[in-house]
């Protein structure tokens, strides 16, 4: 059960310093202002790279959320299933 939670916590740090790098350049209207940071409305993106940063900024929001919760809820539940479900058949 360990490797899951270290294969869950490496999608979590990783999708989730993705998501950080990208909202601070796509969600952050300034750094000097006293608004919301990196949970404002995306502005200004005209180029095809721009929506794509937008758009794997969004998956990388998503992935953190659901890759960490297969790995530390959803293996290890189907794993104790499996388990009793053998130890019930025999």
């Amino acid at each position: 059960m360990a490797d899951e939670f270290a294969k869950g916590m490496a999608i979590f740090s990783a999708a989730g310093l993705a998501w950080l790098t990208l909202a601070g350049w796509y969600r952050t209207p300034s750094f000097e202002g006293s608004g919301v940071q990196l949970v404002a409305p995306v502005e200004g993106v005209n180029t095809v790279y721009g929506e794509l940063g937008v758009a794997i900024m969004d998956v990388m929001a998503w992935f953190a959320v659901f890759g960490a919760l297969t790995f530390w809820v959803i293996i290890p539940a189907v794993e104790e299933l499996r388990s009793a479900y053998a130890e019930r058949s025999n």
